[in-house]
């Protein structure tokens, strides 16, 4: 392999501790197989660390006819990095959820020319409000998260969702 596959290779694994990337395999998987458009986009979790979850896409499969990322790319990017976190947190806490996204806006602020990178963080207090409303009697709850997608390290796109999460009840 030369030197430049190895670099790709590196770029697009998942970082964190052993039990994250874990994580972020498992959700990786999911994706491609759950939601075939993730893998024609080249989409991966990168790191999810501290509640905050980045995800990636190549920008080549994600072109428009300018030679920059696709709008609709950027929204499926930054609505898949927010249902991911709340996949995960539901996992690390031991929650079986069905996610849907209940609402979705983005506000696009400048092109992006590179591979694109969202980052999504879910505070700790709404994770833990979030998880109590879970546990109640409706086994409902909503999290409403924020997806940025930088270029040249500044915001190009903001994401705003609210994932509504309804807890699966076990089957006996």
């Amino acid at each position: 392999m030369n030197g430049k596959g190895t670099e790709k290779a590196t770029e697009n694994a998942a970082v964190g501790t052993p039990e994250a990337v874990a994580a972020l395999q498992r959700l990786g998987t999911t994706w491609h197989q759950e939601i075939p458009l993730t893998r024609a986009m080249a989409l991966e979790p990168i790191s999810w660390k501290d509640g905050t979850l980045t995800v990636a896409a190549e920008l080549e499969p994600n072109v428009n006819v300018h030679g920059t990322a696709f709008a609709g790319s950027l929204y499926s990017v930054a609505a898949l990095s927010g249902w991911g976190l709340v996949h995960l947190e539901l996992e690390a806490a031991g929650v079986d959820g069905s996610i849907v996204i209940a609402d979705g806006r983005i506000r696009y602020q400048r092109p992006v020319t590179e591979r694109i990178v969202a980052r999504c963080t879910l505070p700790a207090g709404d994770r833990d409000a979030g998880l109590r409303a879970l546990a109640g009697p409706a086994g409902k709850a909503r999290f409403t998260l924020t997806s940025v997608i930088e270029c040249d390290g500044r915001p190009a796109a903001e994401f705003e969702g609210v994932y509504a999460v309804l807890r699966r009840r076990a089957q006996g």
